[in-house]
């Protein structure tokens, strides 16, 4: 990791550390914005780590935006940085600005027709904070990437099992602030980047589950002794350490993929990808069971912050698509290989 990496991680770690307390969290899932925070990452410019510089961003590495990202998931973060990364992401491969304000992406295919757009999603992460909606609408000459002003928007509140924000827009002839062509980004890419960014964010919150339950083992004194030194304890957690190593191993190799790519999602950056996202399903299940047993019936309690942990990874794992849906496609692509390259291609190893 170069200096300049160090930094932009650092500040990150030091600013979810102070600002994304458990009060804050518990405040957000009453449906209180954390200005304190949001602001913090403002002024540091860490929304805009994907953003060139010449377009007023960081410029920092793709890789620098995911170790940001793990971060983010590892401090639970109540505020749309992860969204506000995609739409950036977005935004950049269709060669526009990014405007200021926290955004968000809705997913589906819109109606681009006489310069407006037209549509309806569910479940779209923080729509109510966002100053804009990015969408990807179509139009008779092609796939558009629009910005859409919130305002004109029509949100309908709803939450997450994480208790975050997820709610449904209706756009209804809304103009765009910004629009062009999508030019290498379709609803497969955006599905997949999607994707990635709650992989990742998964593994730094069951990261945090992991570190809680270790933390606890050892206080936790029962018969005598801390429950940590018990076999059976000690085996469970062994379990949960595997589980935290395998989707941090994915999520590392998927983004590393991307960030061969360029940025883009090649067909090699999509069956990491995929692997990442099945990977997730399992580390979510197994993992914050063991949490769940070490800590007892505290872990369930409101007043813990193991929940919020758990509760994310949960959430995540079913948005941009179930780990049903990845393992079919997953299925699909490596069938598609045939035999022949079946073996090369798993064993294959590259220095891109």
């Amino acid at each position: 990791m170069s200096e300049t990496d160090n930094v932009i991680l650092d500040t990150a770690s030091r600013i979810f550390a102070d600002l994304s307390t458990q009060e804050v969290i518990n405040a957000a899932e009453k449906g209180a914005w954390p200005t304190a925070l949001w602001e913090a990452i403002e002024q540091s410019g860490l929304h805009l780590t994907w953003v060139p510089e010449a377009s007023g961003g960081a410029g920092a590495d793709l890789l620098d935006g995911f170790a940001v990202l793990k971060a983010a998931g590892a401090a639970a973060l109540p505020v749309p940085l992860a969204e506000t990364l995609l739409a950036g992401w977005l935004l950049g491969r269709a060669g526009l600005e990014v405007p200021e304000g926290p955004l968000t992406v809705a997913r589906g295919r819109h109606r681009l027709a006489d310069g407006r757009v037209s549509g309806a999603a569910v479940a779209v992460p923080h729509a109510r904070h966002a100053a804009q909606i990015l969408v990807l609408a179509e139009a008779e000459s092609g796939l558009y990437v629009a910005c859409l002003p919130r305002a004109a928007c029509t949100v309908r509140e709803d939450r997450s099992l994480a208790g975050e924000p997820w709610d449904s827009v209706e756009f209804n002839a809304v103009e765009p602030t910004l629009c062009a062509p999508a030019a290498d980004v379709d609803e497969q890419a955006l599905d997949a980047m999607g994707a990635l960014i709650r992989v990742t964010q998964a593994a730094g919150a069951l990261a945090t589950a992991l570190e809680l339950s270790i933390q606890y083992a050892g206080e936790r004194v029962q018969f005598g002794r801390p429950i940590g030194k018990f076999q059976a304890i000690q085996n469970m957690i062994a379990d949960f350490a595997g589980e935290v190593a395998a989707i941090n191993a994915a999520a590392d190799a998927a983004a590393e993929a991307v960030a061969a790519a360029g940025g883009a999602i090649d067909a090699d950056a999509w069956v990491e990808i995929a692997t990442a996202k099945v990977r997730l399903g399992q580390a979510a299940s197994n993992g914050p069971a063991v949490a769940h047993q070490v800590h007892g019936a505290m872990g369930f309690t409101y007043e813990h912050r193991l929940h919020h942990f758990p509760r994310r990874a949960w959430a995540w794992r079913d948005e941009f698509g179930t780990e049903t849906r990845w393992a079919r496609a997953l299925g699909d692509a490596v069938l598609s290989w045939g035999p022949d390259q079946l073996w090369p291609r798993i064993t294959a190893v590259t220095d891109k």
